[in-house]
């Protein structure tokens, strides 16, 4: 019986959304609508066991502070988004958005933007609203934790007291973080950043307290994929990445790993059927063992990173269920039994955001 699948890490946005997207402008590969027709389009072909999946924000334009301008709008765009997700978990879409009554089911969890460096009295205010925003307590549950996109923000705005505050202000709450760096392009002081806000946010925290903050770190960190495979371990970029993964996996037991966001971080791939996945598998593995090793199985989740998965992937129409065959090959290869393939499918991603099936 195939295993189900909870995608632990998808984004959607219909067409009229495009122009409240920070990084769209007219040549980028994603300015089109990419609602559930589309994904439904792309996991066609696995829709008898994919069980659902978990909204990501989509980095909608938007500040810290709620003070609209011409150059500053606030929190509109982010309330926005919450509010199309209300409609998709209510089966009530507006013309043209792209989903359907049907979709209503799928959507398992919502991670919304929250303006996390304000600190707690900002982020309890943004909630507030975004609350009213989900209208009824069953959309509201569905509200599994936040993530403000750090990737391209300042060096030093993790470490900062109101975001660090924050985040625990998230814990007490009990809402997940989900932490987004780019280690890559945006360099491995990323996350030597990250390590050393995960020591303030969990100091005093012991192992299993409850009130610690739940962070899950998306797409292995974005490594630099592209080192010469015949290389890779012996490569400084790649020791000093594992050395800071490891780290952040030692940094308290509610930290965990997305197994996603590789086709962004990979050569891009032609859309041809005959796609050597085992080639993919091997030149991906030294970077999955540390993830591995570092979290245990019990500690990483599968996710598509759809439709962004698409740009590098050869697209809408085979980019998903490519992913799906890399990832069924990193766990083959890894030797999981089967609790354990069952926990990185939908397990694990179901115990960090707390979600109810």
């Amino acid at each position: 019986m195939p295993i189900a699948i909870v995608d632990s890490h998808i984004h959607l946005f219909p067409a009229s959304h495009l122009p409240s997207l920070a990084w769209h402008g007219p040549s980028n590969p994603l300015g089109s609508q990419h609602s559930l027709d589309e994904y439904r389009q792309a996991t066609s072909s696995t829709s008898e066991y994919l069980r659902g999946f978990i909204f990501l924000e989509t980095d909608r334009i938007s500040s810290v502070v709620d003070q609209p301008s011409t150059d500053a709008p606030g929190w509109f765009h982010a309330l926005d988004e919450v509010s199309l997700l209300t409609r998709i978990v209510m089966g009530k879409p507006l013309p043209k958005e792209g989903h359907t009554e049907i979709d209503r089911d799928l959507c398992l969890g919502i991670v919304p933007w929250a303006p996390v460096p304000g600190g707690p009295e900002i982020l309890r205010a943004y909630m507030a609203r975004a609350k009213e925003r989900t209208q009824t307590e069953e959309v509201w549950q569905k509200v599994r934790g936040v993530r403000y996109l750090l990737q391209d923000k300042a060096a030093g705005t993790m470490l900062e007291t109101g975001f660090v505050e924050g985040l625990r202000w998230l814990g007490r709450e009990g809402l997940v973080f989900d932490l987004g760096v780019d280690a890559r392009q945006g360099g491995l002081g990323q996350l030597q950043e990250a390590v050393e806000m995960m020591e303030k946010v969990y100091r005093g925290f012991e192992k299993d307290d409850a009130g610690a903050v739940t962070i899950v770190i998306n797409h292995l960190c974005k490594p630099n994929l592209r080192l010469p495979i015949d290389a890779v371990q012996t490569h400084p970029e790649y020791l000093k990445w594992k050395f800071l993964i490891t780290k952040m996996a030692h940094a308290h037991g509610r930290t965990y790993m997305k197994l996603s966001g590789a086709f962004s971080e990979f050569p891009p791939l032609a859309a041809e059927a005959d796609l050597d996945i085992s080639g993919l598998v091997d030149r991906l593995q030294p970077w999955t063992d540390v993830a591995f090793d570092a979290f245990g199985p019990e500690r990483v989740m599968f996710g598509s990173d759809w439709p962004v998965c698409n740009i590098g992937g050869g697209g809408n129409d085979v980019s998903w269920i490519r992913w799906k065959q890399v990832v069924e090959g990193v766990l083959e290869k890894r030797g999981l039994t089967e609790e354990q393939r069952k926990g990185v499918w939908g397990g694990v991603a179901i115990q960090a955001y707390g979600i109810s099936i």
